[in-house]
């Protein structure tokens, strides 16, 4: 299995860190791309260290970034093998982490933009044991829910062209008829980013479930 390379923050208190979060970036992109999100959730949760690994493949329809998996073939079927293959890696991670800190599972979260989003999702929804919480950012559910029921944070822009914002009502819809916690916020006139309000939502999240 490929381990992943890192970029690392925190805890903003110093010391040992109390809980870990996963920050799993976007298509094209590459972990430095959210490892900035660690100081405004830093101040939320002092105690973190936040983790933005790399995904593992360079990406295959632009000649710079990485990806977690292929988005040459939208076919579902298709997507969701590629984020099924991709869960290993991220829960590994998460729990070598978590080891090495002496770190509960239960005090790790996992968050994800756009196609980290969805791997946010297939990974925490499948851990055993399960984090503290998972939040997804423009994202889409593509694999089947596991036993684990972390509450979920969803966040997405209407504006979004990328993904749409159907993506994350369809996986509210989703969640919820399977018995998982899941609040969802949707961004009037916001394309597919993260804005000030979304931020601020997912420090609070955090907070919130790994105080």
């Amino acid at each position: 299995m490929t381990r992943l390379a890192c970029h690392r923050a925190g805890p903003a208190r110093g010391g040992p860190p109390g809980c870990l979060v996963l920050l799993l970036h976007g298509y094209g992109a590459d972990g430095a791309d959210l490892i900035g999100l660690a100081e405004p959730r830093g101040r939320a949760v002092p105690g973190a260290l936040f983790l933005a690994p790399d995904a593992p493949e360079p990406c295959d329809l632009a000649p710079w970034g990485r990806q977690w998996f292929p988005l040459s073939d939208m076919d579902p079927a298709r997507l969701a093998e590629g984020v099924s293959r991709a869960v290993p890696a991220v829960q590994a991670l998460a729990a070598e982490e978590a080891a090495r800190h002496g770190i509960a599972p239960g005090r790790v979260a996992l968050m994800g933009f756009s196609q980290g989003a969805m791997l946010a999702l297939a990974a925490g929804l499948s851990a055993d044991p399960p984090p503290a919480c998972i939040l997804a950012y423009a994202g889409a559910l593509l694999a089947g829910l596991g036993a684990a029921r972390p509450p979920v944070l969803l966040v997405h822009g209407e504006a979004d062209t990328v993904v749409p914002a159907a993506a994350s009502r369809a996986a509210a819809s989703a969640l919820q008829a399977a018995g998982v916690p899941v609040q969802a916020l949707f961004r009037p006139a916001l394309g597919h980013g993260i804005d000030e309000a979304g931020i601020a939502a997912g420090a609070a999240f955090l907070a919130r479930h790994l105080r």
